[in-house]
């Protein structure tokens, strides 16, 4: 059974009271009835409301401070002004507070149903809206996570899992590989994910600046602070906080983040007052942890806080199986976003080149080859080795020239080619699937060996 509306009356003329509650009873609602702002409070303080409906000039606590205790503390509820006095600035004042609706007395009962109508209504849409952006995001998010290879399948196994608890969790990895978008994979898959997605680079902070950044300040706290400014925890408040390179953050602040971690609490700079914090925290580093904290770089028990559910991420060249499928994935993406006309694809010879490539830079790197590469095409169709930076041949040849591997390297290539087609009794389409290659690609190196009188007699 659907829930009632329930609305919050609050007026001091008991006539004017009785006679909406009466009406918006009358029309379905669950109503309640206050005389002033003082009673609306406590009333709000015990009980859950949609929407609260009041007069502005009032004993005790008016409509307006009343309107703006409810927007801090109750934000999800909504706020009709109504009142007798009411001028272009009232109004405007008491919009930007946050109040719905402003209306003029006199007005017919009619007329306040189909504004409270309209309300919800737009709540509705709001809502809905709000789900499906959620869903997008979250599907979205997982579509950024690309691979097939078991590596990444565990990494998604440990997001679901993850996801559905408040735990702190390490990402560990190097530059590149990704681990900011498994840090948002894992909130827009759990119960925070309506709330903020903050990030902060500690590697990026300067020192001097790391507590107020992270915990805020109050106005005069130091020179400069020309007003109370909140920090990134309170920004996350009730999302999650993702610490990226958390191996940079000083050693000063780190017993100040143990504290967070502890109590859930954080304290400006320039006051006393604890303010209590409803945070996930998610933390990266490209460093071994356990090593800086033998050092003494990095605090022990900060460490086993933060370590509770540690996510390793591979480099790519562990991953080299899923290469084929990110370059698709960076083709279409860029494809779109440069409203290329054209359909491309990736030659066979240009694919090898980047499979057999060390990625320092991990996925990164790629990225940005494919980018770049979309780019250089232009009105081609077809993606060749030529597109790619000229950086990545120069490393090529480097690497070939300084462990003179060529010659068996060739030799190897060719036994596995011959290999492969005796086991599958020379069906070309079953050797290249075992080889891990195109049929084309295998053509191609069977007419090299051709030209060089090297095919066994088998195979001619």
């Amino acid at each position: 059974m659907k829930r009632r509306k329930k609305l919050l009356v609050v007026e001091d003329d008991y006539s004017m009271r009785t006679i909406l509650k009466e009406a918006l009873v009358e029309a379905g609602y669950d109503v309640s009835d206050a005389k002033d702002g003082k009673d609306a409070l406590e009333m709000l303080g015990e009980s859950e409301y949609d929407l609260v409906i009041t007069d502005l000039m009032m004993p005790r606590v008016d409509g307006m401070k009343l309107l703006e205790i409810v927007k801090t503390k109750y934000p999800g509820v909504g706020v009709f002004i109504i009142t007798a006095y009411g001028t272009v600035e009232r109004a405007v004042e008491a919009l930007q507070k946050g109040a719905y609706d402003f209306i003029t007395k006199p007005f017919s009962i009619s007329h306040l149903k189909t504004r409270i109508e309209n309300y919800f209504s737009y709540m509705y849409l709001k809502d809905e809206n709000k789900e499906l952006k959620r869903r997008l995001e979250k599907e979205t998010k997982y579509r950024e996570i690309v691979g097939k290879s078991e590596m990444i399948k565990k990494i998604l196994e440990q997001i679901d899992i993850v996801a559905r608890t408040d735990l702190p969790v390490l990402i560990v990895g190097e530059s590149g590989t990704g681990k900011e978008l498994i840090a948002e994979a894992i909130h827009y898959n759990s119960d925070r994910n309506d709330g903020p997605f903050i990030r902060v680079n500690c590697s990026a902070i300067p020192e001097t600046l790391f507590e107020s950044t992270l915990f805020g300040h109050e106005k005069g706290a130091f020179t400069n602070a020309m007003r109370t400014f909140k920090g990134m925890f309170e920004e996350a408040n009730g999302g999650t906080f993702l610490l990226d390179e958390i191996s940079e953050i000083p050693i000063t602040m780190q017993a100040k983040l143990l504290r967070v971690l502890q109590e859930g609490k954080i304290t400006r700079v320039g006051s006393t007052r604890e303010i209590p914090i409803d945070v996930r925290i998610i933390a990266t580093t490209n460093q071994d942890m356990r090593q800086l904290v033998k050092k003494g770089k990095f605090r022990e028990d900060l460490f086993f806080r933060l370590n509770v559910f540690p996510i390793h991420v591979p480099p790519l060249r562990e991953r080299i199986e899923d290469v084929p499928l990110l370059v698709e994935h960076f083709m279409k993406k860029y494809c779109e976003k440069y409203n290329s006309r054209i359909e491309k694809e990736i030659d066979d010879d240009a694919l090898e080149f980047l499979m057999r490539y060390d990625w320092p830079g991990n996925i990164r790197q790629l990225e940005n080859v494919i980018k770049r590469a979309i780019l250089l095409s232009a009105e081609e169709s077809v993606i060749k080795r030529k597109h790619f930076h000229i950086e990545l041949d120069e490393i090529d040849r480097k690497q070939t020239k300084d462990f003179d591997f060529v010659m068996s390297i060739a030799e190897m290539e060719r036994k596995l080619i011959f290999t492969a087609l005796r086991k599958t009794k020379n069906n070309r389409t079953h050797a290249a699937k075992l080889l891990g290659i195109s049929v084309r690609t295998l053509r191609n190196k069977l007419n090299e060996y051709k030209k060089l009188g090297l095919i066994p007699e088998e195979f001619k």
